[in-house]
């Protein structure tokens, strides 16, 4: 029985070593006993456990794992969770709960983690002292913050990342494309960009409404976006440069998504894509900011987001996710086709109505190589989107908003086309 349970166990400490794991074991429990103790209470009602039992508790775990017998700790865990599922049941105060008895069994396993891992056992002590400390925050948030929509959203965002995505088989239907567990990942990369954004918004919309709907706007559509801040604009000229501003900060959206479809679909480009993206999109992010920044936002007239109970929209990143696969199997069968000129041609057929969705295609025919053809198809699909977004602009704007938007449009994609080149020169 000792030899089966061997594996599980640490090796046989030295003076020293021992020492240092109970020492470790001490700290931890002293940490989580500290916020403890002062919730304890004072008098006949307060709770079972403070300071010192939580240290004991941490110290008996560790001092059980050093003797190397499992029975003992297992033992141990067994003694500490009657105790405190004694106190719970001799707990008559009007709110009881269970949150120290648990974390009480938790402090005990945090030791005996001592002796195998002290890192691991240090980061989950801060953790539980952390959660334990943030109680009328954390309920706070639970229960008046997050509104019920937020609540639903959050539980199918989890729901998809911990439960469909590891179930998801991870092969490819047609030669390089159609693998199902890149198309749910890259759904649930849509969604979590989405929500972030929603909950960015909420904490920050009042001052920066017009620079943070473009940025969210832009995780979607950023030429959907300068479409709508186009149309704005001939209701507001006086705004112009402002909504120009927004548009310009849509396109910083543009290059970080640009980062986050190649970690999904091909990892192997973010070598080569990490720095032109990240330059880019920090030149548009300050062109765009200063051009924002200069013109004065009226919180009155800010666009807010037409319904502020959902963090995203399922079905619209659903679409997006089908038609960045759909153009995936396009310029894939182009390319079986006519080879290189087929990628080049779908790239850029694809790249007028989603940069996101040509570059998808261009980063499922494989890993980058110097002077190849996938290099060129992403050059040449990044340069024709920011035409498609100057004809938007001019057509749904006007000159003056395509005046004011182009320079910032233009400069940073040349930036970005450029980084590109140099980073991928043979």
């Amino acid at each position: 029985m000792l030899d089966a349970a061997a594996p599980l166990m640490t090796p046989p400490l030295d003076l020293p070593g021992a020492a240092a794991v109970l020492a470790a074991a001490l700290g931890c429990g002293l940490l989580v006993g500290i916020e403890r103790e002062r919730r304890k209470g004072e008098g006949p009602g307060r709770r079972f456990a403070g300071l010192r039992t939580f240290a004991l508790s941490s110290v008996v775990g560790a001092a059980a794992a050093l003797t190397q017998l499992p029975g003992l700790v297992v033992t141990g865990a067994l003694l500490v969770a009657a105790l405190a599922l004694v106190a719970y049941w001799r707990d008559r105060s009007e709110d009881p709960g269970a949150t120290t008895e648990i974390a009480l069994l938790l402090t005990y396993l945090i030791g005996v983690i001592c002796a195998q891992s002290l890192p691991l056992a240090a980061g989950l002590a801060v953790g539980l002292t952390a959660l334990l400390a943030g109680r009328e925050r954390l309920h706070r948030f639970a229960r008046h913050w997050l509104t019920a929509g937020e609540v639903r959203d959050g539980i199918v965002l989890a729901a998809l990342v911990l439960m469909a995505l590891p179930l998801v088989p991870d092969r490819p239907l047609w030669d390089t494309v159609l693998n199902p567990h890149v198309i749910v990942q890259l759904l649930a990369l849509l969604l979590g960009v989405q929500a972030l954004a929603h909950l960015s918004r909420r904490l920050l919309q009042a001052r920066h409404a017009v620079a943070l709907s473009a940025l969210a706007s832009g995780f979607v559509s950023s030429t959907a976006t300068i479409a709508t801040l186009g149309l704005a604009v001939r209701e507001r000229p006086s705004d112009v440069r402002l909504l120009a501003g927004g548009g310009l900060l849509s396109c910083v959206s543009t290059q970080m998504q640009l980062l986050l479809v190649a970690a999904a679909v091909q990892p192997a480009w973010l070598a080569w894509l990490w720095a032109p993206a990240l330059a880019a999109g920090a030149l548009a992010l300050l062109w765009g900011g200063w051009m924002v920044r200069a013109a004065p936002v009226d919180p009155a007239e800010a666009p807010r987001a037409p319904d502020e109970d959902r963090m995203f929209s399922l079905w619209g990143a659903a679409g997006v996710a089908a038609l960045l696969s759909g153009i995936q199997v396009a310029v894939h069968a182009l390319e079986r086709w006519l080879g290189d000129t087929g990628l080049l041609l779908g790239a850029t057929l694809a790249a007028l109505a989603d940069l996101h969705s040509a570059l998808a295609a261009v980063f499922a025919s494989g890993a980058p190589q110097p002077g190849g053809a996938a290099v060129w198809a992403v050059m040449l699909a990044v340069s024709v989107h920011a035409g498609s977004k100057s004809v938007t602009a001019g057509l749904t704007g006007g000159w003056r908003y395509l005046l004011a938007l182009a320079p910032g449009l233009w400069v940073h994609t040349a930036l970005c086309v450029a980084g590109v080149f140099w980073m991928a020169r043979g």
